[in-house]
């Protein structure tokens, strides 16, 4: 193989199969000397691909691991599942690798030939995810025009629908996407209102990049923070509420139940701990999240916590009467009012509420009801 460059693609293609190479195979398979062979391993690592070499007889070479990602060679067959693979993670808004995957699939859409892609996008009809109900799925296809309209800063329209019904159509500077583990929220610059905007994803129908570049303005968040300035547009929306709740239960055992953002339970004794935290979720949410804890609680303010939870609880103790042919009674351990609060436990007799899908919910498991910040859309 006489032409360089595409023998240094062919080599570095062979050294990322996690194996060592002895040089006599290696100058076999590329049709060259020995002596080839190494001065192309010195390109390689002139270009930053860590190649390491052992001595002797048997010895030969291997990519190893370095300081920096240097770029991968894919086939046809690496190409697909990667792509279909990053497809399923972007569409779904899973917390810690959401924003990553959209950037990777955006890049790999980008180079992938169109014989792939049709692959891609045969596979993506074809299979159908099982996955939660509490968030939204999202066309991988919506994703990646924005997100490479945000990276190349291009002119964005759109068809949007509100919450309240209201269809429009949108021109904007996009700036970021934004993940809350949930769902996905587009942070831009909505030039026919002249204001910086939150538009939720899913409602989000028709991307087009326009192809026009614009100049970014500065951003409202000093730092740049999309991510601070949607939370900050969503406490805005959302009062905030100063919850108290007392546990029958460990400190530790209701902390790790607890979404991180409710804060830590203080212990009140070998068996009891209390919470206090100020909130700005929905009394909705909270409400689940309490009764996921799985132990006796009671609720001591605010007051419209203590009033929806009450009513929670009697609904909860209709169904349960209805579906046993019994008459709705406060039934014992299902709701207790008091003066300072309303205390709900299991029914006697019945099997406590599990988290969805696993019995309990990790700590770092935070699914939120819908949000609407303020500016959105």
């Amino acid at each position: 193989m006489t032409d360089t460059p595409a023998r240094l693609l062919t080599l570095l293609s062979l050294l990322q199969t996690p194996r060592e190479w002895p040089g006599s195979e290696l100058a076999d398979r590329l049709d060259v000397s020995p002596r080839t062979i190494r001065r192309d391993i010195d390109r390689l690592r002139d270009l930053g691909y860590p190649v390491e070499a052992s001595r002797g007889s048997v010895g030969g070479y291997r990519l190893v691991a370095g300081t920096a990602m240097p770029p991968l060679l894919l086939d046809d067959e690496e190409a697909v599942a990667i792509a279909v693979g990053l497809r399923a993670g972007a569409g779904h808004a899973i917390e810690g690798v959401d924003e990553a995957s959209v950037r990777a699939l955006a890049k790999l859409e980008q180079v992938l030939p169109s014989r792939l892609r049709h692959r891609v996008s045969s596979l993506q009809k074809a299979t159908v995810p099982l996955t939660r109900g509490d968030g939204s799925t999202i066309d991988p296809d919506t994703l990646t025009v924005i997100a490479s309209a945000v990276t190349g800063r291009e002119l964005l329209r759109f068809a949007y629908r509100a919450g309240d019904g209201v269809a429009s159509k949108r021109q904007v500077e996009p700036y970021r996407l934004v993940s809350t583990g949930s769902r996905w929220y587009l942070v831009a610059y909505d030039r026919e209102r002249e204001d910086w905007r939150t538009f939720r994803v899913d409602r989000l129908t028709e991307p087009f990049a326009t192809g026009n570049r614009f100049t970014p303005r500065e951003f409202p968040a000093g730092n740049g923070d999309a991510a601070e300035f949607f939370t900050r547009s969503m406490a805005r929306m959302q009062p905030k509420l100063h919850v108290e709740v007392v546990f029958r239960a460990p400190a530790a055992y209701v902390t790790e139940r607890l979404p991180a953002t409710l804060g830590t339970a203080e212990p009140t004794g070998e068996r009891g701990c209390r919470l206090r935290t100020v909130s700005s979720d929905s009394m909705e949410w909270l409400a689940l999240r309490l009764a996921l804890v799985d132990c006796e609680f009671e609720v001591q303010g605010p007051p419209q916590l203590v009033d929806h939870m009450s009513r929670l609880a009697a609904r909860l103790t209709r169904a349960s009467s209805s579906a046993s042919g019994t008459e709705t009674t406060a039934a014992p351990g299902t709701e207790t009012t008091t003066a300072s609060g309303t205390a709900i436990t299991p029914a006697p007799g019945t099997a406590p509420m599990p988290a969805p899908g696993t019995g309990t919910t990790p700590r770092t498991a935070q699914q939120r009801p819908e949000v609407n910040p303020a500016g959105q859309g």
